[in-house]
């Protein structure tokens, strides 16, 4: 009976969890001639799931450091050159506004749902 019990209750987890994790998904936006870039159209506006990362890819020969001081998710990247990228991860729906602090001209309006 304990081991039915127990195969039940892992069953039930498995449908339970791995969905949510299965579903989330990586986004690159890659930075590319001062601008946010994705399959190489100019994108202003992106629209994620809760829980999906993105991930920030340099492809400008210069630095850039994108951050966000939005309710949504606050966090600063830091600087980095081209061909290196860093990710973040957005956990709860919302919207969020984010920039690069070199190139103020740089923006993306996130909503996340």
């Amino acid at each position: 009976m304990l081991l039915k019990t127990i195969k039940l209750v892992s069953i039930i987890v498995s449908i339970v969890l791995v969905p949510s994790i299965v579903q989330a998904e990586e986004v690159t936006v890659t930075q590319t001639n001062k601008t946010f870039m994705m399959n190489g159209v100019k994108v202003e506006k992106l629209t994620i799931k809760a829980g999906d990362t993105i991930r920030f890819l340099n492809g400008d020969p210069w630095f850039h450091n994108i951050f966000s001081l939005s309710d949504l998710k606050t966090f600063d990247l830091g600087s980095y050159p081209k061909g290196q990228s860093k990710s973040v991860t957005f956990e709860k729906p919302g919207q969020a506004d984010i920039e690069c602090a070199i190139h103020p001209s740089m923006l993306l309006k996130l909503e996340v749902k």
